[in-house]
């Protein structure tokens, strides 16, 4: 076997942190929310969004309730640039939403960025220069003093435009790209200094972005280096530490979490992770794993499938089956087990004194999010026997008993055996009719008919029904007249007597399906025959002794 080189990469270097906080902090609100996906999310998409995408996908992160949303790099493109001027041109921003621009720390690009934003009210610029030693090193050739030259410069003239402009609106956003790459002295240094130059103060704090560029470590080192930060900055009153996290180990959700237990105020995100590389942090997830806590998100998701449908057709890209709270398949069972604790669960959450969701391998209520409890229990060769009789239940009403769930177990796993795939509600449907219900021969009952007759009501007497019936058996026909404490007790005695046939009711259940006048009734029995073989029918009517009788001569029809 090869073995990979290891021995290439160097573990990541942990912090210089002593009685760090973090661990012992708990989330009890959501932070200040900033959607990327206009900008982050869409520079990633192999084809662009359009302006008329752009337009419905920053309607939809409205109507979610983000108030700070990223709209674009107006300098970098003339469709960012006609977008954002769209937005405002056509009063497309609600007053109580922020939009944000990014732009790299260059005078022509910054001087551009300020046209783009001309007339908004509220708006975020943005600005950025890599600091890391790397990018120092091989990408810019530079060093400390002139890469925190670009910052300051740049931050200088941005603040020159803002008061130019005479707009208060305009507030400030500074990111030490790759700060997951730089120094944290050195970071800060950077970063005090960009805030001397603006002004930063109380009453006009700035945003100061650490982000996760590149996911390089574990999320509790990143958030030392965020406990860190916000530990050794002055003036912690006069910025609000945002955090952008990238997910190249996976793991940017529980960064960005970490982070804000660790101190950060906001957090930058994309709609199911969209981004480069491997993405950007995964705000319906993170947003969700809020929920989940009992804290309010500050973000609406009660209807996921809508913000599916316009991520998907904005973006062109799909979302995994598995993806968390959003893929097709997350509040899906098909193993046996799962299934049955599910059922269970679901019966005795709506019994639950308290209100709270507890059902076993369902986080969160699918209701909560627009979806429904049609897809929770799916049958395929893993599922089991209380797996199918949810299905049953919850799509046709039919609530087979525990007694007879084996085996109808057994006559659908050989279905799901042979064919591989997954079976349909309608499928296994079929399949129990089939198996139990259809069954025409050997036996054939021709007719039926009974009567109930008894002289004294207050007398217990067992036998008081009376049975005349008409049966085929292969190429014989007989009839005959029994009597017993009711029709079933009655066609066991006369079937057992003519034709010689010794077998036992062992179990027997009933109920009806459905609630109205006209619901039809349906029953279950197992039989045993002398010899020791066993079986099951189930029989249908809208006359619950009818059913029974058929059901047994279903049970007939099936022994071994």
């Amino acid at each position: 076997m090869k073995k990979m080189n290891y021995q290439k990469y160097a573990a990541y270097p942990v912090v210089d942190i002593t009685t760090r906080s973090w661990p012992d902090n708990s989330i009890t609100k959501a932070p200040i929310w900033c959607s990327v996906d206009l900008r982050d999310g869409n520079q990633a998409l192999p084809v662009p969004m359009s302006v008329e995408e752009k337009v419905s996908m920053f309607q939809l992160l409205v109507s979610v309730g983000f108030k700070e949303i990223e709209v674009g790099f107006p300098s970098a493109s003339a469709t960012e640039y006609s977008f954002v001027r769209r937005l405002i041109n056509d009063n497309l921003i609600p007053d109580d939403v922020t939009i944000q621009v990014l732009t790299q720390a260059r005078e022509h690009l910054i001087r551009k960025t300020f046209d783009a934003i001309s007339g908004a009210k509220h708006s975020i610029v943005h600005l950025y220069n890599s600091t890391s030693r790397l990018q120092r090193d091989v990408v810019f050739r530079k060093d400390k003093e002139e890469i925190k030259a670009i910052a300051v410069e740049g931050t200088a003239l941005v603040r020159r435009l803002k008061d130019m402009s005479g707009n208060a609106g305009i507030r400030f956003e500074y990111s030490p790209e790759s700060f997951t790459g730089t120094e944290l002295d050195y970071a800060l240094e950077v970063c005090h200094a960009v805030m001397d130059t603006w002004g930063a103060s109380a009453d006009e704090k700035i945003i100061l972005n650490l982000p996760s560029t590149v996911e390089m470590s574990r999320p509790n080192i990143y958030a030392d280096r965020i406990e860190w930060f916000c530990r050794s900055i002055k003036a912690r009153d006069a910025v609000l530490i945002s955090v952008h996290a990238h997910n190249d180990r996976g793991t940017a959700v529980a960064t960005a979490e970490l982070a804000l237990m660790a101190g950060a105020d906001r957090i930058e995100g994309a709609l199911f992770g969209n981004g480069e590389r491997c993405g950007n942090m995964d705000i319906v997830i993170m947003a969700l794993n809020l929920f989940s806590q009992g804290v309010d998100p500050e973000l609406d998701f009660s209807d996921l499938p809508r913000v599916r449908e316009v991520y998907r057709r904005c973006t062109r890209m799909d979302i995994h089956p598995r993806h968390p709270y959003a893929g097709d398949l997350v509040y899906t069972a098909f193993s046996g087990s799962h299934q049955d604790a599910i059922s269970k669960g679901m019966k005795a959450h709506v019994q639950s004194p308290d209100g709270l969701w507890a059902v076993p391998y369902l986080p969160i209520d699918p209701q909560d999010v627009g979806c429904t409890y049609e897809a929770i229990v799916r049958i395929n060769s893993q599922s089991g026997k209380g797996g199918m009789a949810y299905v049953l239940e919850k799509d046709f009403g039919i609530q087979i008993p525990k007694w007879m769930q084996p085996d109808f177990a057994d006559a659908v796993q050989a279905v799901a055996d042979t064919t591989g795939e997954e079976l349909s509600s309608e499928q296994i449907h079929d399949l129990f009719h089939t198996e139990y219900v259809k069954l025409r021969e050997p036996v054939i009952l021709k007719k039926c008919h009974f009567s109930w007759d008894d002289e004294n009501p207050l007398q217990s007497d067992e036998e008081t029904t009376t049975i005349n019936c008409v049966v085929q058996m292969k190429d014989s026909e007989f009839s005959f007249e029994a009597t017993g404490n009711g029709p079933l007790d009655a066609f066991v005695k006369g079937f057992i007597r003519e034709s010689g046939l010794e077998f036992s009711v062992d179990e027997y259940a009933e109920h009806a399906i459905g609630h109205s006048s006209r619901a039809l009734a349906i029953a279950y029995i197992k039989i045993g025959s002398a010899d020791g073989r066993v079986s099951f029918g189930a029989g249908i009517d809208s006359n619950i002794s009818l059913a029974s009788i058929k059901a047994t001569v279903s049970a007939l029809n099936r022994l071994p």
